[in-house]
């Protein structure tokens, strides 16, 4: 994870085009490496719990082209933060960014409430 961390980080503060490609070049390979991790994890998973569990990626989940260094840095903070709930026995929460802080949020205080944007809003084009 620390490897990973640091190749995000030489992508983001690459200053030329050939350093970000090399940085990229880098991160894909570690990523490669820890595929069979994911799938490794996976099969404990199913093996412990007796349900189906399937491995996701989230730039084929989301079909919105290669993730950016911070999509990929957010989604391993929110991953991290997740497993070590499900570590500490926390259950019945999602986890959520707020800010620079990743929070638990109790699923009672989420489950079936609508967040609408408004209109008006600077995302609203």
């Amino acid at each position: 994870a620390k490897a990973m961390q640091e190749a995000l980080e030489a992508i983001e503060s690459a200053k030329d085009k050939s350093t970000r490609k090399a940085a990229k070049k880098h991160l894909k390979a570690l990523e490669a490496s820890h595929n069979g991790n994911t799938v490794r994890l996976t099969r404990k998973l199913e093996e412990l719990t007796h349900l189906e569990s399937r491995v996701t990626i989230l730039g084929h989940v989301q079909r919105g082209g290669t993730p950016s260094p911070a999509d990929r840095l957010l989604a391993t903070r929110l991953g991290t933060a997740a497993a070590q709930l499900i570590h500490d026995g926390v259950y019945g929460v999602m986890v959520a960014a707020r800010g620079d802080d990743i929070e638990a949020i109790p699923l009672k205080e989420v489950a079936g409430k609508r967040k609408t944007v408004p209109p008006d809003h600077p995302w609203i084009e």
